[in-house]
């Protein structure tokens, strides 16, 4: 039986997030694995993951007094080259996952660092790359990808280059890439997701390992043109609270309060699970 579960979690006790629940999807029930990038439907019933192995599933879950209890998910389908093709190998490493007001999906590889768009997932059509894009470190790209309200695309690498060097971020609009301006970098932790709220907010789900485990924090930005005007760090979990996060969507539930749903990336590993999991945000 898949493990759903949920109740109090020390984190809400201290005024942050309210822990919602958890719910593990077996890999018999998606035969993929290794999801790094989410998106949620505005009313939190729909679901797209994708895999860093070149596949997306998209489907729905379903919810028992506002928490996951099962999902409906069609089978496996392959990320494509903008020939139509399957991608493959080392070029096919998908991390990020962004959805535009017209469907377009946008999905960041690592790898080979780029930034492709899907209209209808048939086949990529790829994005300007700048030269900055090619001197990312290598397993160490844009793992966080995110669109705000007017189409724009945020994309943070996973890694700045030092210990003490803020997180660049560059945008994309008008057909162009800029970086105008970065997000602080403290605790050991790394960007692996990113989404921007009904409020505006951009979320930045962010994980670090300890040699035994995952520790998760989210942070919210506000964006005042090209500066950060507010940061506020919602969520720090504790050692093995949860699985390696890596995906993180941003929705308004039925109540009105903001919902953070997340996903694990297992690694493909036996002793790592998939698994959803939720906070709810204080109105």
């Amino acid at each position: 039986m898949p493990a759903c579960y949920a109740g109090p979690a020390p984190d809400a006790l201290t005024g942050g997030p309210a822990y919602v629940g958890s719910y593990t999807w077996p890999a018999a029930a998606h035969d993929l694995g290794g999801f790094s990038g989410l998106e949620v439907t505005e009313d939190g019933t729909g679901f797209t993951v994708i895999s860093d192995r070149s596949g997306r599933i998209t489907g729905r879950f379903r919810r028992e007094n506002g928490t996951i209890t099962g999902i409906e998910a069609g089978p496996p389908a392959p990320l494509t080259r903008p020939d139509g093709t399957p991608l493959t190998g080392w070029r096919g490493d998908s991390e990020g996952l962004a959805t535009g007001s017209d469907g377009t999906a946008y999905i960041s590889f690592e790898g080979d660092h780029r930034v492709w768009a899907y209209p209808d997932f048939d086949a990529a059509t790829p994005l300007a790359r700048p030269e900055a894009f090619t001197r990312l470190q290598g397993n160490s790209g844009f793992e966080a990808l995110a669109i705000d309200a007017q189409g724009r695309l945020f994309a943070i690498p996973e890694r700045s280059g030092a210990l003490s060097r803020p997180f660049p971020v560059w945008r994309y609009a008008d057909g162009r890439w800029e970086q105008p301006f970065t997000l602080s970098r403290s605790g050991n932790f790394l960007p692996v997701g990113a989404d921007f709220g009904p409020d505006g907010a951009l979320y930045l789900l962010e994980r670090t390992f300890t040699g035994l485990g995952f520790r998760t924090r989210i942070r919210r930005f506000t964006i005042d043109g090209d500066r950060v005007a507010k940061e506020e760090t919602l969520l720090t979990t504790p050692l093995l609270r949860h699985d390696n996060l890596e995906g993180i969507a941003v929705w308004q539930d039925p109540t009105g309060a903001l919902r953070l749903t997340l996903v694990s990336d297992d690694n493909f590993r036996a002793l790592q699970r998939t698994e959803f999991v939720e906070y709810r945000l204080p109105r």
